[in-house]
């Protein structure tokens, strides 16, 4: 997978670890590491800090939350939340 590929407000796909099989979003990331969160168990304010060789790109981004993010305005972990279950449903992802 390619570092470039994945950003802020990108939807990921977790491949290993306790969280493999769950969706999550980038909040940010470094060099060979992303952070992420679901809004969930994993909280904006204590991102998930995972090696993206760990991740899998859905090739979904959420533009509003990652606007926000970038702006410094204040997320809540309830859009986040509620942003990924509509793309699990969306998905047929029944969990």
């Amino acid at each position: 997978m390619n570092e470039g590929d994945i950003g802020i407000g990108s939807v990921v796909l977790s491949r290993k670890g306790r969280d493999k099989g769950d969706y999550l979003m980038v909040v940010s990331k470094a060099h060979g590491v992303v952070f992420l969160a679901d809004g969930g168990a994993r909280k904006l304010s204590a991102p998930k800090r995972k090696n993206v060789k760990h991740v899998s790109d859905s090739g979904i981004k959420l533009d509003a939350i990652a606007a926000k993010l970038k702006e410094g305005q204040k997320v809540f972990d309830s859009e986040l939340k509620s942003a990924l279950r509509q793309l699990k449903i969306g998905k047929g992802d029944q969990k």
